[in-house]
């Protein structure tokens, strides 16, 4: 049996290139706040979202590995495909959970019980097959003993800030709206009982006019 002949092969190779040219060449996109604070002592929600030309399937896999701050070698976090995997053994055993939504394109983590050393680098991987190209994605995670404000606190301080001063200026305008109608009351009320005092004085004072014609 004979091999393709010389065109033939060449039209082959041309057709080859152009369903390469057609085929996406999209990679993987990941998603990833970069840097995150949190408290000593408490969890923090490792968030990752990705996008990918791919339909999502039970292909896909996510690894979350881990590099302290101050060095060492790369420690392995939690691992997912069509279920998730914890580690068995490690700083990070029975400490991380799933918190991901793979319809949402979420691989997110939970990491329970934050400790000093668990200052580093976070990173997650997601691969789509065929779509297994891209950039991993990192945070930066910095365990504190207190948070520090951030725009967000101050933003919403002065909101409540400028709540607080209308809920007042409500308050100040109600008040003097009930006070100049009390005083606007207290006056219709002293103007109805100066009235009949002037009617009697009038009828006095003609009492004595007539008494003095009488007396003529």
């Amino acid at each position: 049996m004979h091999g393709p002949s010389g065109p033939r092969a060449l039209l082959l190779l041309l057709l080859g290139w152009q369903l390469a040219a057609l085929w996406p060449t999209e990679a993987v996109e990941i998603y990833t706040s970069g840097a995150l604070e949190a408290v000593n002592g408490t969890d923090v929600r490792l968030k990752c979202t990705f996008s990918s030309f791919a339909p999502v399937g039970s292909a896909l896999t996510v690894t979350w590995n881990f590099r302290p701050r101050d060095g060492g070698h790369e420690q392995f976090v939690f691992y997912y495909h069509m279920e998730p995997f914890k580690p068995m053994s490690g700083r990070f055993k029975d400490r991380v959970v799933w918190d991901g939504n793979l319809d949402r394109k979420d691989v997110s983590i939970l990491l329970w019980k934050l400790q000093f050393d668990d200052n580093g680098t976070y990173t997650c991987q997601v691969k789509n097959p065929p779509d297994v190209d891209g950039l991993v994605g990192t945070i930066r995670l910095s365990v504190v003993q207190t948070v520090r404000f951030s725009e967000m606190y101050f933003l919403a301080l002065a909101i409540g800030s400028a709540c607080a001063l209308m809920v007042i200026i409500v308050i100040i305008v109600v008040l003097v709206q009930h006070f100049r109608r009390k005083r606007w009351t207290e006056r219709a009320h002293r103007v109805v009982e100066i009235k009949p005092r002037e009617e009697e004085k009038l009828n006095e004072e003609k009492k004595i006019s007539v008494s003095l014609e009488d007396t003529d």
